[in-house]
């Protein structure tokens, strides 16, 4: 039986002190600020403002699930930035003051999630576009902080509309496009009203990824799936010209942006960034980038710019010798593992899906990258000297690498028949402890040139998630999917204990004083079991909800 006993004073929340990181997943989601000093981007729920010189960081809190859109008015006083929620029910939109970096408005019209926002030239209005789920385009007046209109954003017999731009000088016109509709919009403020006029392209169909208004309103510029570009007139309504005829752009043109001096720059889903311009659309510069484009924001005029992809890359390039400089990079695959050498906080270590990284810890800054293609790496350990980096990866093999170099140091195949999914250390660096994912702990005796199996201990169900290993090298606990976590003697190599609970544990931890263990799992509760010397041992749990705690400690005898 647990006893839940409700905390006498709240408990104080982590402080968010940096982050590595960039989302590239977000359309356009990578914005200049005006001030040319400033990046902002969205990464999960926070909004981050990064400086340029300095990458100090600022961060906006407000939304309750992913940011799925942001931009910046064109004075720099406002940043909107809209979320994804579960269907059916409203999702926000933020509208933030850049300079106290605080909230000033939430507007919720939209459901399920808000595709994408765009601000008119002199900071009047913000146009929001809805969803696949929620369909409508709306208006919104920045004074008072509420909708002025609302229409369907795309008609019956086309697709959604999933790109928004607003006119660079007339506050009363926008264009929205997506899937087979181009609409060109007209604001009726009197009668608050928005109309629509679709743009003709005769035969042809397209979906649109990105769109872009040059800065005298005489074109706007459409990327397509396709690989090509479509210039249209914003007046007439009418396309002008389309290309490029041959060669197009691999995977799409996914981000556009029109340049004051004349020409475009197109990103493509295959990573190629190109000037060109109409009407023949070849490339006049042009160079590779790792992952798909998603966003290209210019720094002032145009001479410089900043590219974001889906690889996580923020680049900055200059547009006179259109050279790329990597400015932030990270993972972009789910982080598996994270640890810190001994000793020191300086340095730590991470594993995604293919690659392990060392970073800098003041610096945010990654020092080494050891990638194994088409592997996942799911655990990481140094060893207490600091020589080896010991990585366990679902190919079946643990993997030990020089963490200065990268150099691989050695490899014991085979090591586990599902993979290996935990890996550990001892203190005296001669053993490293696997967990696999049929469930077995092995012990690997580790020597100059040899690494020798010491055992193999069965007793997990399913696959082995984490395992840690005491200060005496003595005893080691592992944490397992299948619901139990087990203490093992490392002596006599047999198992010591094991606890029950109905949850998937992901995780597990000694108390520092090692009468404890702390352990918690996908019901979102941290359970903490205390062993006591000759007695019983007692089980405190503590529960958490989404939003916070729910209780303090309880206990079972």
């Amino acid at each position: 039986m647990e006893n839940q006993i409700q905390p006498k004073a709240e408990v104080a929340k982590l402080e968010l002190e940096a982050v590595i990181g960039f989302n590239g997943h977000v359309p356009t989601g990578l914005k200049c600020h005006p001030d040319q000093e400033h990046l902002i981007y969205p990464l999960g729920c926070t909004i981050l403002i990064q400086a340029i010189k300095t990458q100090e960081q600022n961060f906006l809190h407000g939304h309750s699930n992913n940011v799925s859109c942001v931009t910046i008015s064109k004075s720099g006083v406002y940043i909107a930035s809209g979320q994804v929620t579960f269907m059916g029910f409203k999702a926000d939109i933020i509208l933030w003051d850049y300079k106290k970096r605080e909230l000033m408005a939430r507007l919720s019209l939209h459901k399920g999630k808000i595709e994408a926002l765009a601000f008119s030239p002199n900071d009047l209005y913000l146009v929001s576009l809805g969803g696949p789920d929620d369909g409508s385009v709306v208006v919104w007046s920045i004074a008072k902080t509420e909708a002025i209109c609302g229409s369907p954003a795309a008609g019956l017999n086309v697709g959604n509309a999933t790109s928004v731009v607003f006119s660079q000088c007339h506050d009363e016109m926008f264009v929205t496009a997506g899937n087979g509709t181009i609409r060109v919009w007209e604001l009726d403020l009197p009668n608050r009203k928005i109309w629509p006029t679709e743009c003709q392209t005769g035969q042809m169909k397209r979906i649109v990824m990105s769109i872009s208004m040059a800065s005298d309103d005489s074109f706007f510029y459409l990327g397509t799936t396709t690989g090509d570009i479509l210039k249209m007139n914003p007046r007439t309504k009418l396309l002008a010209d389309t290309g490029p005829a041959k060669d197009k752009f691999s995977l799409g043109v996914s981000a556009i942006k029109c340049l004051k001096t004349g020409g475009l720059l197109v990103g493509s889903g295959a990573g190629l960034l190109v000037f060109c311009r109409s009407p023949s659309y070849k490339p006049i510069k042009k160079i590779q980038l790792q992952g798909g484009i998603t966003s290209i924001s210019l720094r002032g005029e145009g001479h410089q710019f900043f590219v974001g992809t889906e690889e996580s890359h923020i680049y900055r390039v200059n547009f006179t010798d259109f050279k790329e400089t990597l400015v932030t990079t990270c993972h972009f695959e789910a982080v598996e593992d994270v640890v810190f050498p001994f000793g020191t906080a300086e340095l730590f270590a991470t594993c995604a899906k293919k690659d392990i990284r060392v970073w800098h810890t003041l610096s945010n800054r990654e020092l080494l990258r050891i990638t194994v293609p088409n592997m996942t790496c799911h655990g990481i350990d140094f060893m207490r000297d600091g020589k080896s980096l010991i990585s366990a990866w679902d190919d079946g093999k643990i993997r030990a690498f020089a963490p200065e170099t990268g150099r691989l140091m050695y490899v014991i195949s085979n090591a586990h028949r599902i993979g290996v999914t935990a890996v550990a250390t001892t203190s005296d660096c001669t053993r490293v402890i696997s967990g696999g994912g049929e469930g077995e702990v092995r012990v690997w005796q580790i020597g100059h040139q040899t690494q020798k199996l010491e055992e193999a201990l069965k007793e997990h169900k399913s696959s082995v998630s984490c395992i840690r290993v005491k200060k005496n090298n003595e005893e080691c606990v592992t944490a397992s999917t299948d619901g139990t976590c087990i203490i093992w003697d490392l002596v006599r190599l047999r198992r010591n204990q094991m606890i029950l609970a109905n949850t998937l544990f992901q995780c597990v931890c000694y108390h520092p004083e090692e009468f404890q263990i702390i352990t918690s799992g996908t019901d979102r509760k941290v359970r903490i079991k205390i062993f006591l010397v000759q007695e019983k041992s007692r089980e405190a749990l503590w529960l958490w909800s989404q939003a916070g705690p729910m209780g303090h400690f309880g206990e079972a005898m």
